[in-house]
C-alpha cells in the first residue's frame, strides 16, 4: 500500500524527494517561489503543484485531490527566515518577519484536512517561538500525539552539520521521531570522486563563481583540507577582514575531506558567505557538489539559466532528502503498524 502525502512550502523538493524515496505518493505540493517550483516540476512532474501564496489557497482545492480518501501525511517546512540565527544575529528573539506566521497556515491545513500523521521541520529557534507553542497546544487539543526535538542531521547520514527542529504527530497512536543512525558520511565520500567541473558533462557541476585575479590568488594561499582566511599571510587578508570582531571565521574556509561539511546555506556558492571552498581545488564548491552534500540524488535536475544566487538559495534552503527519507520511513512504519490494528 502506498500512503498519500502533501508537501506544504515545498521549495525545490527536498522534503518531497525523501517522501518519495520512502514510498509515499506525494499528491500535491504548495510553493510560491517560481524558481524553486521550476526545479520541483523538473523532478516531480506527477505531483499537482499549487503555485500560490498558501494564505490565499482554499483548502477545498487540495481536498478535492483526495477524492474522499484519507490523507496519511501532511508535511511541511514553513519559511523560517525570522528565526534564523544569521537573521537574529545570534539574539534569542526572532526578527519580525511576516513569514514567521506561516506556521498558522500549516495548522489551518492540519485542522481542515485531518491527516493521520504530520511532519514539520524548521530551524532550532522556533522551539521558543510563542506561535509554535500555541500551535503545539492546538494540535494536541484536536487529538495529535506530538514528539519533537532538535537534532543534527549529520547523525543521520547527511554529510553536513545542520541542526534542525523536527516534529512528528499522529492521531492514531504514539509516535516518535526517528533515532539517529550515527552513520557518518564525509565530504570525501560524497564529492571526492567527482570529475572536474572543467571537464564534466553535467551542466549543474559547471556552476560555481569565477573570481577576479586577487581573490583567486588569495584562495590559492588558503591551506588545503580545512584551512581558512585566518591562515592567510598578512598581505592576502582582505581589508574588510582586518577589523576586530568582523564577520564569521569560516568565510573563505575550505571543507575538510574526512569530516562532514559545514551547513550548506543559501550562500553556498559564495565563499565570502561561509566555509564553501573545495578541500583541494582553488575554487568554491559547485552547485552539484552543494546539492550532493544536501543529499539530493546525483541526477536531480536544477535550472541552469537562473542566477547563481537563486540556485544557491533553493539548494541551501532545502530539507536534506536523506533526513526526510529517514523520518518519512518512521512515519510509514507507524502507519503500517497502527492501520492494521485500527483498520483505518
Amino acid at each position: 500500500m502506498k500512503f498519500t502525502a502533501i508537501d506544504l512550502f515545498a521549495g525545490c523538493g527536498g522534503l518531497s524527494e525523501g517522501l518519495i524515496q520512502a514510498n509515499f505518493n506525494v499528491i500535491a505540493a504548495v510553493e510560491i517561489n517560481k524558481k524553486a517550483l521550476e526545479t520541483y516540476r523538473l523532478n516531480h512532474s506527477k505531483t499537482k503543484i499549487f503555485v500560490t501564496d498558501i494564505r490565499s489557497l482554499d483548502v477545498e482545492k487540495v481536498r478535492a485531490l483526495l477524492g474522499g480518501q484519507t490523507l496519511h501525511l501532511l508535511a511541511g517546512c514553513p519559511p523560517c527566515q525570522g528565526f534564523s540565527s544569521i537573521r537574529r544575529l545570534n539574539r534569542s528573539s526572532a526578527v519580525e518577519d511576516a513569514r514567521n506566521d506561516l506556521i498558522l497556515e500549516y495548522l489551518r491545513f492540519v485542522k481542515e484536512l485531518k491527516p493521520l500523521t504530520i511532519m514539520m521541520e524548521n530551524v532550532p529557534a522556533i522551539i521558543n517561538y510563542h506561535l509554535f507553542k500555541e500551535v503545539k497546544i492546538e494540535l494536541e487539543g484536536i487529538g495529535y500525539n506530538i514528539d519533537f526535538d532538535i537534532v543534527n542531521v549529520a547523525d543521520y547520514g547527511v554529510p553536513q552539520r545542520r541542526k534542525r527542529f523536527v516534529m512528528l504527530g499522529s492521531r492514531i497512536g504514539d509516535i516518535k521521531i526517528a533515532k539517529a543512525n550515527n552513520l557518518k558520511r564525509t565530504v570525501r565520500d560524497i564529492i571526492g570522486s567527482l570529475e572536474s567541473p572543467e571537464t564534466t558533462n553535467d551542466p549543474v557541476h559547471k556552476i560555481y563563481p569565477k573570481h577576479v585575479p586577487r581573490i583567486k590568488e588569495m584562495i590559492s594561499k588558503i591551506p588545503k583540507d580545512g584551512g581558512s582566511r585566518k591562515d592567510l599571510p598578512a598581505e592576502y587578508i582582505l581589508d574588510c577582514h582586518k577589523k576586530e570582531k568582523v564577520g564569521f571565521n569560516d568565510v573563505y574556509g575550505r571543507l575538510r575531506w574526512d569530516d562532514v561539511s559545514s551547513t550548506i546555506t543559501g550562500g553556498c556558492l559564495n565563499p565570502s558567505k561561509g566555509r564553501f571552498l573545495h578541500p583541494e581545488e582553488d575554487r568554491c564548491i559547485t552547485a552539484r557538489e552543494a546539492a550532493l552534500l544536501q543529499t539530493f540524488p546525483g541526477d536531480y535536475q536544477f535550472p541552469i539559466e537562473i542566477p547563481k544566487t537563486a540556485l544557491a538559495l533553493m539548494i541551501g534552503n532545502a530539507l536534506p532528502p536523506e533526513f526526510s527519507r529517514i523520518q518519512s520511513n518512521e512515519i510509514k512504519n507507524h502507519l503500517m503498524m497502527n492501520l492494521i490494528r485500527e483498520k483505518f
